[in-house]
């Protein structure tokens, strides 16, 4: 089949080219958009999920939503070696140039509030520019003194997220600031970002955020603000079921005039798990092998060594390469001692520290460079499980 034609698109983040299977999401997102530009209490959104399952691909959809609404959006990805001032302020910088045409003195007075709060970190830091002068952020008006400023983050956010929801709702539309890798944010910011959306929504103020990350995340906001359990509106971004993942391989297919035979689909959903990651790449390692459509199974058959050859150097083995000698051997332990019918599940540390015949201590610092590195997470104490789906899977193929 032609691979020029070939519709399959395995990248981080990249839109396939059919969204299968998250049209709840999608809806409920909707009905908060209008009820928020209504004036309607609702709650901000944290998308969780592994590696792989398509958060950072939702999390896009909702964005363009935001945007056909005339919504005002702005995106970061958190990092953990960086705080949440200069990326927050790009973010909202652009949401209110979206909205600038409506209310432009306004919004002028929100950008020097915008550009006080980003630089107040650069004073604390006295970051520099590459010829030695203070970093500016690209706001081209004055500062305004006095506001979001104070150094403290958890007072300044709250100032700065009521004076950008305040310009939105004069101009009859909200802000929705969308936050990747959201579990990276440091701990002060995390506190500060929940107490800037309680109090937005104390204020029935139209901003929202919208939130992805590992699994875990509901505990570091939980850990953060008792009252985050009730702040957020929590949807678990999982696996695509059978249907769902068939329509996946099969809509690109067919809007290309090819198609999979049944038992392809069926050989498909084996090899996948139903992760939507696995699909692209599977699926496209199925179309460029496949000699004519319907792609079938006996093309599936010879196509999957070729993907999962491909995902082992990309997907997994670039994440491996990371860790130390002491943290793989942790992690093929975690693979020798998982659920081989729950693979992807968490495991007793206990239990590793067993299969190793080592003190649960003096594992400590392996796993801690673990879970610094995302590779694995804990969702609950004495228990520790793969960042990525599969993953157990592919380290006992490993020598």
């Amino acid at each position: 089949m032609d691979p020029v034609r070939n519709p399959y698109a395995p990248g981080a983040g990249q839109r396939p080219p059919e969204l299968a299977g998250r049209d709840a999401e999608l809806q409920t997102f909707d009905v908060l958009l209008e009820r928020v530009s209504r004036g309607r209490p609702e709650r901000s959104v944290v998308l969780t999920g592994l590696r792989g399952v398509g958060k950072t691909v939702l999390l896009n959809a909702l964005r363009s939503a935001a945007v056909r609404r005339g919504w005002g959006t702005g995106k970061l990805e958190a990092r953990p070696d960086q705080a949440v001032r200069r990326p927050l302020a790009a973010a909202l910088h652009l949401a209110v140039r979206e909205l600038a045409g409506r209310r432009e003195d306004e919004a002028d007075h929100v950008l020097g509030v915008i550009k006080s709060f980003a630089q107040r970190e650069a004073a604390g830091a006295k970051a520099t520019a590459s010829k030695g002068r203070p970093w500016q952020p690209g706001i081209d008006v004055p500062a305004v003194p006095g506001r979001a400023d104070s150094g403290d983050i958890e007072i300044d956010l709250v100032e700065l997220f009521t004076d950008v929801a305040g310009l939105a709702g004069d101009t009859g539309h909200g802000v929705a600031v969308f936050i990747d890798e959201m579990q990276d944010l440091a701990p002060d910011d995390v506190s500060a970002l929940c107490a800037a959306c309680h109090e937005i929504s104390q204020q029935s103020l139209p901003l929202v955020v919208v939130g992805a990350g590992l699994p875990h995340l509901p505990a570091v906001l939980s850990a953060s603000k008792s009252y985050s359990e009730r702040l957020f509106r929590y949807a678990r971004i999982d696996r695509l079921d059978r249907g769902a993942a068939d329509l996946a391989l099969r809509a690109p297919a067919q809007d290309e005039d090819a198609d999979f035979t049944d038992e392809a689909l069926a050989a498909m959903y084996e090899v996948t798990g139903g992760y939507p990651y696995f699909i692209q790449a599977y699926g496209k390692a199925a179309w460029d092998v496949a000699p004519r459509s319907p792609v079938g199974a006996a093309d599936v058959a010879v196509a999957a060594p070729e993907a999962a050859g491909e995902l082992a150097v990309g997907f997994f083995g670039s994440r491996y390469e990371r860790a130390t000698p002491a943290e793989r051997e942790y992690l093929r332990a975690m693979a020798d001692v998982a659920d081989p019918d729950a693979p992807d599940h968490a495991v007793p540390t206990a239990s590793v520290a067993e299969a190793l015949r080592r003190p649960p201590q003096s594992l400590s610092p392996a796993r801690d460079g673990l879970l610094k590195k995302g590779l694995v997470y804990s969702g609950q104490r004495g228990r520790i499980a793969f960042t990525v789906p599969h993953f157990g899977r592919y380290l006992r193929t490993q020598d």
